[in-house]
């Protein structure tokens, strides 16, 4: 019994300390850099990212950096993560496409948010763990894919906003054509080993117009092809 008690005091213990880094998390690194947008911060609140990262580098899930995840690929650091959220203007009646699942963190923020999320991901581990990972947190309204992201997902389209978390060197049509009228896609854009350019495109009358965002590092966007 008494070793019962003490299973669940230490259970206890780092839910709590993992929700204190989670708040430390949003109040230093995120809501001090400008995020303002309370759907986002409440979100980032609430989503356990040491839950979406490999167990190995979970006392590091709440530091201001990106990390590995496994086949070359990472978890954006939390900041962009907020940013590039806050950038589609997400709210309660949403259909998202995200190319790039990852560990599934950027989706589940969304899934906070959003009705529905639609994610794919190039590299098949990653994509049956984030959809194991992100079925176990009781998320019902994310859809995952193993595929080639640069095709999108047609047969859910059009969508409300797209997020691109890898850094094609070109936007690829088949996303701006899948974006709805008056959408909003974010996604950075550039040559692998570079700095490169965060976009924010919106669909206007049909015609897809872009501004600079800011200077970001995304791992390079894949095609089947390429791997």
């Amino acid at each position: 019994m008494k070793i019962i008690w003490i299973l669940l005091f230490l259970i206890v213990c780092q839910t709590d300390q993992y929700k204190f880094q989670r708040e430390n998390m949003v109040e230093t690194q995120i809501a001090q850099r400008g995020i303002k947008d309370k759907l986002v911060l409440d979100a980032m609140r609430k989503v356990p990212r040491h839950l979406l990262v490999p167990e190995k580098i979970r006392p590091y899930a709440y530091d201001d950096m990106p990390l590995p995840i496994g086949d070359g690929q990472t978890i954006s650091q939390p900041y962009i993560v907020a940013l590039m959220t806050e950038l589609i203007k997400p709210n309660k009646d949403m259909k998202v496409l995200e190319i790039g699942t990852g560990s599934g963190y950027q989706a589940a923020v969304l899934a906070e948010i959003v009705k529905e999320v639609y994610t794919i991901e190039i590299f098949e581990s990653l994509g049956i763990r984030a959809q194991r990972d992100l079925k176990a947190l009781g998320y019902d309204n994310i859809q995952v894919r193993v595929g080639d992201g640069y095709k999108g997902w047609p047969e859910e389209a059009p969508f409300d906003a797209i997020i691109v978390t890898a850094a094609p060197e070109e936007i690829p049509q088949p996303l701006i054509d899948q974006l709805a009228e008056g959408g909003r896609m974010i996604i950075p854009v550039g040559d692998e080993g570079k700095v490169q350019q965060l976009v924010l495109g919106e669909k206007i009358k049909g015609k897809f117009r872009t501004r600079f965002i800011s200077s970001v590092r995304f791992v390079p966007f894949l095609r089947d092809f390429e791997r």
